[in-house]
């Protein structure tokens, strides 16, 4: 029974993926609807298995964000590669407890390789600790650990043991234009998120040097300091100067930089596009999603740092009398990740960078920045359109403006919400500088030059409409 339900939800799935070319890509089920058909009474018997798993895909299937098709630009979320999507059912199958070697020994030594070949494919320091956790906001909490207990151990503090009651006052310093995840990680460990120093960014997003060497100079020279570097704003794909801010960075001794890389550390593995991350490998830590770029499913954030051996202070719990942990040569991921329980997220980040190998994330990333330029110069084309950013990467904005002159703010947003409502594409809206903006982000591998050109029609289209 078990393996013809299994079978039979192999097909299922296999009906929803056939039909993201042409399904519309925003689902029509009102939230009303959904509630009625799914928050029912807890049976007191059991249900058929197989009832229950065709209802499931009849309504999920039919609510399903079609963001996994090839006309989805919305937030910068990939789709998932056919090898990683069996990955993925294989590493449900599994049921591998990634947090020890010993629940997973296929699971922890795929993460090696992983780990490994990322570190390379970015140009990250070899010797660099890595960790595989849910999404972007987990890795910079795991980055951002380390770089607390680094700068904290240099003015003889662990705050691993002492916690941060009476310790010394870190700084930390970001852009303008930092992401909230990043703030949130501060948040979450205890170092505040308003309390940050911010530096200015310029028209595209990028932070000024000039004031991030003025805002070090009004900080204390003793002070613990971590800095927050940009690679890919998430408006419009711009990234700071990372080498000339790395160096003024390291006039300060001991202070820590971190990198938000979330999509655009994947630039690095790029020859066309690697001059944009220039110096990226002379920070101490990185934090970036496969989800995003290599087109993997959730959840798969990834966090390396520089320093393996302050990364697995910051991380690796107590033992506890009752686990069997490793010998040396075998790596437990738990010293890594702030979890224990947890998903072998290796197994699919294995199979799509195997199956695409580097000539293939290459011309994944550089193949989806085209289209994101094609969008940008088919859209510029036209009366009333404006491309407000330098389309650098895979980040397009756009701003409308109405034949009679009249209001571009409340227009552009007209615009959006009638493309939302279309269907052939779905994007979101933004804020950019103080003005409502479109906001394109090409990120899915199964995207096509058609896919691309029938999307700036129905955009065109919904703008004159």
């Amino acid at each position: 029974m078990s393996a013809e339900l299994l079978r039979r939800t192999a097909e299922l799935a296999v009906d929803f993926l056939d039909s993201l070319p042409d399904r519309p890509v925003m689902p029509r089920q009102h939230v009303a609807e959904l509630r009625e058909q799914l928050v029912v009474e807890l049976p007191e018997t059991g249900e058929d298995p197989s009832a229950v798993i065709e209802h499931l895909a009849d309504v999920g299937g039919r609510a399903a964000v079609a963001m996994a098709g090839p006309r989805y630009f919305g937030f910068v979320i990939g789709g998932s590669l056919p090898a990683a999507v069996a990955a993925d059912w294989l590493t449900s199958t599994w049921d591998q407890n990634a947090g020890l070697y010993v629940a997973g020994p296929a699971a922890s030594v795929v993460e090696e390789a992983v780990g490994a070949w990322l570190i390379d494919l970015f140009g990250l320091p070899p010797t660099s600790g890595f960790g595989l956790v849910t999404g972007c906001q987990m890795a910079h909490f795991t980055c951002l650990a380390a770089a607390r207990q680094s700068v904290l151990e240099r003015v003889g503090w662990d705050p691993t043991t002492q916690g941060l009651f009476g310790a010394p006052e870190i700084q930390v310093v970001v852009g303008a234009e930092a992401h909230s995840t990043l703030h949130t990680a501060l948040q979450y460990l205890g170092l505040g998120r308003d309390r940050v120093h911010v530096v200015p960014t310029d028209g595209e997003g990028r932070i000024e040097l000039s004031g991030l060497a003025e805002t070090l100079d009004a900080i204390p020279a003793d002070a613990p300091l971590i800095v927050c570097l940009q690679a890919g704003n998430v408006n419009t794909g711009s990234f700071d100067p990372i080498r000339g801010a790395i160096e003024i960075v390291r006039r300060r001794e001991g202070a820590w930089v971190h990198v938000d890389g979330a999509f655009g550390l994947w630039a690095a593995a790029s020859p066309e596009l690697v001059g944009l991350v220039d110096g990226i490998g002379e920070a101490d830590s990185w934090a970036t999603d496969a989800h995003k770029w290599l087109n993997v499913p959730y959840d798969s954030g990834l966090a390396f740092v520089a320093d393996a051996a302050v990364h697995a202070r910051a991380m690796a719990p107590p033992h506890a009398a009752y686990l069997e942990y490793g010998p040396e040569q075998e790596r437990d991921e738990v010293s890594w990740v702030p979890e224990f329980s947890r998903r072998a997220r290796g197994f699919t980040m294995y199979a799509a960078l195997r199956t695409l190998g580097r000539r293939g994330v290459r011309d994944m990333i550089e193949g989806t920045c085209a289209i994101a330029r094609r969008m940008a110069a088919g859209l510029a084309e036209a009366d009333g359109v404006e491309i407000l950013n330098e389309v650098v990467l895979n980040q397009v904005l756009v701003r409308f403006t109405p034949a009679d002159g009249g209001d571009a703010d409340a227009f552009t947003r007209e615009v959006i919400r009638r493309v939302q409502e279309d269907g052939t594409l779905w994007l979101s809206g933004t804020s950019w500088h103080g003005m409502a903006a479109m906001r394109i982000s090409v990120s899915n591998w199964s995207t096509t030059e058609a896919d691309a050109d029938a999307s700036v029609e129905a955009i065109l289209r919904c703008a004159r409409g």
